[in-house]
Order: structure tokens, then sequence, then C-alpha cells
């Protein structure tokens, strides 16, 4: 999205397109349930798990951290990836209010 037309959408569109991106591709949708299924992880696991190279996988964990739906801290040079459920509870009453508001009775 070009950065001059942003203005015209408010916060909480931007920001349920955001995480809608995140579930807008199957290798996004995998990591998040592998990083789901673990304590915590470092991207080399990542990359052994689901089977794309490390540039791919790192593209992908940049598109779900930019959504805000990772925390992560620093060992050595790895990262170690973890879900942020606040940010999940957040999108799924956002998600949910999404329905809820724009249901409309058509015909």
């Amino acid at each position: 999205m070009g950065a001059t037309k942003l203005s015209i959408h408010t916060a909480e569109q931007i920001e349920l397109s955001e995480f809608a991106k995140v579930l807008a591709h199957p290798a996004r949708i995998s990591i998040l349930q592998y990083i789901s299924r673990q304590e915590n992880c470092i991207c080399g696991d990542i990359v052994d798990e689901i089977g794309l190279s490390q540039p791919t996988i790192s593209q992908h964990l940049q598109v779900i951290r930019k959504a805000g739906l990772l925390k992560g801290t620093f060992e050595g040079k790895s990262i170690c990836y973890c879900l942020n459920m606040e940010k999940f509870k957040e999108f799924q009453e956002n998600i949910q209010s999404f329905f809820t508001n724009t249901a409309a009775q058509c015909c």
C-alpha cells in the first residue's frame, strides 16, 4: 500500500489488513503453527521444520512481526521467537467485530 494512500484509511483498517496479510500465505500459517507448538523457537529450527530457505522464512517472519504477532529475544546471532498472545487475542476480537459489523441485510 502506497504511503500516500494510508491517510484515507483508519488505523483499525490498516491494522486489520496487516493481520489478514499474515494469514494470506500458507507458509506464514505453517510458521505460526510451528511456533505455537514450541516454548520458543530459533529461526534455523523453523527452516528445518517448514522446508523453505532461510531468506524466505526471514521474509515471512518480517511480515508476521510487522503485524505484532511475534515476540523475539536475541540469542547470539539468532532470534528466538514466541507468539504475542495479547496481539492474537486483539486480532481475534477485531476480526470478529469486522464480520459482525460488516454483515448487512441484502436483497
